[in-house]
């Protein structure tokens, strides 16, 4: 039982603190996007007020800056992501992952689950 604020479960006497409240429609969690390498597809979700999130849930192209100028690139194959091991044999981008390109191997810096696109940069080689 999570309560909203981030606080324990407990009290310093051991006792269980209870939520004050339910959660509000705001607060609510979703499932990842885990956007995947491929044919594109984007799905439009309801955000917080009158915004809407862009999901990417397949991509297979890149802003990629090189240096001053930033080139859209075909994203070939996912090399490496800190934030999962699996997600490289999935091939699932999420920042911080490093992708093969056209333009050479790149780092991720959106959030394309959130933006619905990937920017990255050129790593130096």
């Amino acid at each position: 039982m999570k309560d909203q604020s981030g606080r324990r479960k407990r009290k310093r006497t051991g006792g269980l603190r209870r939520p004050s409240s339910n959660k509000k429609r705001h607060e609510l969690g979703r499932e990842p996007a885990e956007t995947t390498v491929g044919e594109p597809r984007f799905r439009v979700i309801d955000s917080r007020g009158t915004n809407e999130k862009v999901r990417a849930l397949s991509t297979n192209v890149a802003q990629v800056a090189t240096g001053e100028e930033t080139v859209e690139a075909e994203i070939e194959d996912v090399t490496e992501n800190p934030s999962n091991v699996n997600y490289v044999r999935r091939n699932i981008i999420t920042k911080g992952a490093v992708i093969a390109t056209s333009e050479g191997e790149a780092r991720v810096t959106s959030r394309p689950g959130q933006t619905g696109q990937v920017n990255a940069v050129l790593l130096d080689e």
